[in-house]
């Protein structure tokens, strides 16, 4: 019997179309990993939708003078068709504002709060006097009191990543007037999280060993609990969302993280009616959530904690959250426009959805951070999928047409045995297939098994352009049509096997192949073999084309000059901020050495991969460096400026030669390297791909 399987990918905010990090992040690696299991004929359900709710939505509405309703019509459609048009298999691509999922989250409110779950609190809240309206999640600015970076949000800083109450930020600001706001009291209900910190706690544990969560996820889970789990208020002062469904409660709306990710059991609701419980309420269904990193914490501890309080529903198996993706080796950012936006993208390259599939799973931030360049783009499809996969392909359309009449030639008794020693190799790679890649896929490894795909294509190629079958022709037809069959037998298992990657090229393959389900079924089973006389189109089409310099060339000009902007800005501010300082906030810069003194400092790229507090000591985080060649750990003095859960991920330098010391009884073994003007610190990171352990010189 097939596994029932229900898979999530994060609602994305209604307040914008999809940019490459929003698919590097939470779309693709979900889509790779159903179409895999739906090659595999499991039981899937795969569900998304637009999260129409929130303070983001109606602070969008106002920038563009809409009222929330035109704003996300607008931008659900863009969203929607993004996907469609990139091939993301939804089964349903839902939203928050249907009446179902109105219906749905009051429902399971209801529930906790016949329960008794939640805690109803009298408390003061941020308020502008100005607009005259308390000062929820995102309207409300100011200094974040994790890392000091002066634009956190209300609900997150989104540069530390650290989730915030308004009442946590310095200096707040109204985002709606600019003014001061004043505390003022108000009624809400609350979460207690801490109540379920021993049972989340063993839950987590429970699944890290029997699910292999990714270490980053576990680590932050782990910090976070470490840290003490607070309330957490789950209704808001606002005029925009699910209304709490209570008679004591006009003017609030559910929490817009309460009701999201119960926007996954609405959208199935919705796609099935009347068996949506046989996968929400079933006990043998694996649910797997894909997410960025920044949304941990709410589908690894507060939504499981929902559905544990609730008692009716199934529990994540797995939340693998990818990192972030950044933009030319600056950090994507909608509000500064620096971004590649996908529908730009689908628009003015044609055709083409499959080379920004393969780029961005090539990259995919698995487990750290990654980087999309156009020139990489431009490389790996023209280096890769043309020169290697599209020319495979092409050779050998070819030369069957031109001497074999467009058949599988009639080679006897069995063109593997005409060709036998030199087709070992690549006989035993096509066998692995489909073992090697479902193992990567099951480990959420999406970047090892595309590459699994691309490595059986070079060995074909090599077999291909050692055995030269065109000249062969010749000399020994037979031989010739032998190669030429074991080839096309191998382009028949990639058009299977580059579905879940590359569908649309997969499409083509087949087609051009003209296989039939019988077909398909048999390369799944490793059954399948080229048969004589199977017919091969004759195509002049090519599987993919080159990317001209010319091409790109624009979009590389235009991020460029958003660059220049944006660092123009950030010079502005500094200058700004110099005039206001005198001589003496500048360090001076400290007595001249020799190249022999800076020899002596052995620097390396590394990783942090666990962070947390040392006890009763406010200023300092013990953490795990990973150098490649071997894990330390390092304590610093950055617990003023960093939670531990906000770096775990972060590339590093590390003085890796600095003599041992002893801190609060801790051995730390090195120094990271770290930038600051006395009120904020910044790492000093590597740029790329670069290993851990490498030396800096």
């Amino acid at each position: 019997m097939p596994q029932k399987y229900l898979v999530t990918s994060a609602l994305p905010y209604a307040n914008g179309p999809f940019h490459i990090g929003h698919i590097a992040g939470a779309y693709l690696s979900a889509d790779i990993y159903v179409r895999w299991l739906r090659l595999c004929n499991e039981d899937v359900v795969f569900v998304c939708g637009s999260d129409e709710h929130g303070a983001a939505i109606t602070i969008q509405a106002k920038r563009e003078g809409k009222t929330p309703r035109e704003l996300i019509d607008l931008y659900h459609e863009q969203l929607k068709q993004g996907a469609a048009r990139l091939g993301i298999s939804f089964d349903i691509y839902h939203r928050t504002s249907d009446p179902i999922h109105h219906q749905t989250s009051q429902d399971f409110f209801k529930v906790l709060y016949d329960k008794g779950v939640f805690v109803e609190k009298v408390s003061e809240q941020l308020y502008d006097e100005t607009a005259q309206m308390f000062l929820a999640d995102r309207y409300v600015k100011g200094t974040c009191p994790k890392c000091g970076h002066d634009a956190a949000y209300g609900d997150q800083c989104e540069k530390c990543g650290s989730s915030l109450d308004p009442l946590d930020l310095i200096n707040p600001v109204s985002t709606l007037s600019g003014s001061t706001p004043i505390l003022r009291q108000t009624k809400h209900w609350y979460l207690p999280l801490g109540n379920y910190t021993e049972w989340v706690s063993q839950w987590i544990d429970e699944q890290q060993n029997t699910e292999s969560w990714k270490k980053q996820v576990y680590k932050q889970c782990q910090s976070w609990i470490e840290q003490g789990l607070r309330d957490r208020a789950i209704t808001r002062d606002l005029d925009w969302g699910v209304p709490v469904p209570l008679p004591d409660a006009e003017g609030k709306v559910l929490y817009v993280w309460m009701d999201a990710p119960i926007g996954y059991i609405s959208a199935t609701k919705a796609l099935l009616p009347d068996t949506w419980q046989d996968y929400w309420q079933n006990p043998d269904t694996k649910l797997v959530h894909f997410i960025g990193k920044d949304n941990i914490v709410f589908h690894c501890l507060i939504f499981p904690i929902m559905l544990h309080a609730h008692g009716n529903f199934v529990l994540p198996t797995n939340v693998p959250a990818n990192q972030f993706l950044n933009l030319e080796g600056e950090k994507l950012s909608t509000s500064r426009n620096y971004a590649v936006w996908l529908l730009d993208y689908l628009n003015d390259f044609p055709d083409m959805e499959d080379v920004l599939r393969y780029t961005l799973t090539a990259i995919m931030p698995e487990t750290k951070d990654s980087d999309f360049s156009w020139k990489d783009l431009q490389t790996r499809n023209n280096s890769e999928l043309v020169a290697i996969l599209g020319n495979l392909v092409n050779r050998v359309i070819v030369l069957l047409n031109k001497n074999f009449e467009g058949k599988i030639p009639d080679v006897l008794p069995d063109p593997r045995a005409i060709i036998e020693d030199a087709a070992f190799e690549l006989r035993q790679y096509q066998k692995a297939l489909h073992q090697n890649i479902n193992g990567y896929i099951h480990r959420y490894e999406f970047r090892n098994a595309l590459q699994e795909i691309l490595n059986v294509a070079r060995v074909a190629n090599k077999f291909l352009t050692d055995t030269e079958p065109w000249k062969l022709i010749k000399t020994n037809p037979d031989q010739a049509g032998a190669v030429l069959t074991i080839c096309a037998e191998i382009i028949a298992y990639f058009a299977v096997y580059l579905e879940p990657f590359l569908p649309f090229s997969a499409n083509k393959l087949r087609h051009w192949l003209l296989l039939s389900n019988e077909d398909i079924v048999a390369i799944k089973n490793n059954a399948f073999t080229m048969e004589t006389g199977r017919r091969i189109l004759n195509t002049n089409e090519y599987l993919f084309r080159k990317i001209e310099d010319a091409e790109i060339a624009p979009y590389i000009a235009q991020l460029e000059a958003k660059r220049q902007t944006m660092l123009d800005a950030q010079k502005t501010v500094a200058e700004a901020t110099t005039e206001t300082q005198t001589v003496a906030t500048h360090t001076p810069v400290k007595e001249a050495i020799t190249y022999d003194d800076f020899a002596k400092l052995d620097i390396r790229t590394a990783t942090i991969i666990a962070a947390e507090r040392v006890p009763k000591a406010d200023k300092l985080l013990k953490l795990t460096i990973d150098l490649g060649f071997e894990q330390r750990t390092v304590v610093s003095g950055i617990a003023e400026h960093y939670t531990p859960e906000s770096i775990v991920g972060q590339r590093v330098l590390l003085l890796a030669n600095l003599a041992p010391r002893k801190l609060r009884g801790i051995e730390s073994n090195g120094m990271i390297l770290m930038a600051g003007d006395g009120k904020t610190l910044q790492f000093v990171s590597p740029e790329g791909e670069i290993e851990n352990g490498n030396v800096v010189s």
